[in-house]
């Protein structure tokens, strides 16, 4: 869970905006991929940024020397809202700066690449109410006050795209991003639904056991064949 600042933070580029009302910038980024410029593309970028954040209510959080950790959010005017903590959805501490990536909503692909600074908002500032009243709205099936219990034990934090896209339509990575699943305490270990046929490895055994059955009634045949025939044998033997 990320460490709250003693003072409410602000963005480094415009010290007296704050994360609900900045905007991303669209200069050009130094990393930026081979092939993305400037200019109208920053402005489509721009726009697909904002409508990306708006249909979908999950991003992922790129930590570095980590993995990648999906979020439930709420996008406000340029800044995507999250909450962490206990009885919500776990995050590790975050850095100053995060890569958010963006799948479609339709397809899962991915979408888009950003980098966003990350700003931990103080209980009882104008900035955290605002966010905590837009999470709250957001939330389904609350059954308790989401709000006070945020206050006391976990964390908002407001995620401030900036710069030009890493990574958008035309300009993606060559690698495939996979990672291994991340390991989980989480198993089946009692009653499982009951499916038509079986499940796979029950299907699996139920065959393996059908052909060593099968097997075993060829090799008997086979042997009884044999002894018949020299049985035959000796008895033409004896027969001379």
């Amino acid at each position: 869970m990320t460490e709250r600042a003693t003072e409410p933070a602000t963005p480094p580029a415009t010290p007296s905006a704050t994360p609900s009302t900045a905007q991303p910038a669209t200069q050009p980024a130094t990393d930026r991929p081979a092939g993305q410029q400037a200019g109208p593309q920053a402005a489509n970028a721009s726009a697909l940024l904002n409508e990306a954040m708006a249909k979908s209510g999950l991003l992922w959080i790129e930590v570095a020397d980590d993995r990648t950790w999906p979020a439930w959010h709420v996008w406000d005017d340029g800044a995507a809202l999250v909450v962490s903590g206990p009885g919500e959805q776990p995050l590790p501490w975050l850095p100053k700066e995060v890569r958010l990536i963006l799948r479609s909503k339709d397809t899962g692909g991915r979408l888009l690449t950003v980098r966003a600074h990350v700003h931990v908002l103080e209980p009882g500032t104008p900035e955290w109410a605002r966010a905590t009243e837009l999470l709250r709205a957001s939330r389904l099936n609350a059954v308790d006050d989401s709000v006070t219990r945020w206050a006391a034990e976990c964390t908002v934090t407001a995620l401030v795209p900036f710069d030009s896209p890493l990574e958008s339509p035309g300009a993606y990575a060559a690698h495939d991003h996979r990672e291994a699943p991340a390991r989980t305490a989480a198993t089946t270990t009692s009653w499982r639904p009951w499916h038509w046929g079986g499940r796979g490895e029950e299907r699996a055994e139920r065959q393996r056991l059908r052909s060593e059955r099968k097997a075993a009634r060829q090799a008997a045949k086979e042997r009884a064949k044999l002894r018949k025939k020299r049985q035959r044998r000796g008895d033409r033997r004896r027969g001379r």
